[in-house]
């Protein structure tokens, strides 16, 4: 049951750290808080993160330019010399495949130890011929030999998914660098099936935080969730107890209250920036558009209720 792979472990999908919105006109980099990406890391690990995803669905990753992405990139990987362990995993995934490969490069180059691939989402109906041929491409092009990447299987939100027989295409094609996926399907009927058909030979992360017990019990590697920014602790309990073969029912049970008061107020990111900022002092980071700051109003019924787990973790 227990996975020893190098990418097992809980890891925060982690906001990005966003001043409010520039005048028109100036460099949009500057609008990337990126004096706090230490801060945020060093709080990350500290709270029981192996890792951070940086620029999957939680951190608005579609919404940041190529040269936006590279900027923090780089901040993270300048700080990670001092947090020894702690891993660092890109989302590169984008609808444009020579894009994709280039990101997918520059996370490598930089060090990062895997990279988040989403399939290319605009096109929905693309078969698993055509995914196969676009993942295979990528592989090819931008993963060495040594390093891993993950497929983000958010069908809800993509709009595109993988496949049973997909995955297992991929992971027979390249069975070292195609090492798992994020799932975040909320399905589990999905991660009993993946658990039966692969075993621990597959890296699945979970991104649904209700599920980790269930789905290391089904031979899960870990998690990646947007909650784990705030309730890591709770989490790591869990991963912890799961790989020791002990009773997680009351760290679970926790994580799932807190997860189910968080669905309350979506969308996530300016959710969590906001209760970063009130929990635990951070600046307050904005988000991009289409996306907008929580109301005062929800922040203060959210506030309400999660202050009950505060400091009892």
């Amino acid at each position: 049951m227990i996975s020893t792979h190098p990418l097992a472990g809980v890891y925060a999908a982690a906001v990005t750290p966003l001043r409010a919105a520039s005048p028109l006109g100036e460099d949009h980099d500057v609008n990337l808080d990126l004096e706090s990406v230490p801060v945020l890391m060093n709080f990350l690990a500290a709270r029981g993160c192996h890792g951070a995803v940086l620029f999957g669905t939680t951190g608005e990753g579609p919404s940041f330019s190529s040269s936006e992405r590279e900027a923090l990139m780089r901040a993270a990987r300048d700080h990670r010399d001092q947090l020894p362990g702690f891993r660092l995993i890109a989302g590169t995934g984008t609808p444009s495949l020579s894009q994709s490969i280039d990101l997918t490069r520059l996370a490598f180059d930089l060090g990062f130890d895997a990279a988040l691939v989403v399939p290319p989402y605009y096109f929905r109906k693309a078969t698993d011929d055509g995914l196969f041929a676009w993942f295979s491409e990528l592989i090819q092009k931008a993963v060495p030999a040594d390093k891993y990447i993950l497929g983000s299987h958010f069908p809800n939100v993509a709009g595109i998914g993988f496949s049973i027989e997909l995955l297992a295409r991929l992971k027979d094609a390249f069975p070292s660098q195609f090492a798992g996926i994020k799932d975040s399907s909320h399905d589990a009927d999905l991660a009993q099936t993946l658990g039966e058909k692969f075993g621990p030979d597959l890296v699945v992360l979970t991104g649904t935080d209700t599920y980790l017990q269930m789905a290391m019990e089904n031979k899960a590697a870990g998690c990646i969730t947007a909650a784990a920014n705030l309730i890591s602790p709770d989490l790591r309990a869990v991963w912890d107890g799961m790989n020791a073969g002990q009773d997680v029912s009351a760290s679970q049970k926790r994580v799932e209250e807190q997860r189910h008061i968080l669905e309350k107020y979506p969308p996530f990111p300016p959710a969590l920036k906001a209760l970063l900022h009130r929990l635990h002092g951070f600046p307050r980071w904005s988000v991009k558009p289409p996306l907008e700051n929580i109301p005062g109003e929800k922040l203060e019924a959210l506030l309400e209720e999660m202050s009950v787990f505060e400091g009892a973790g």
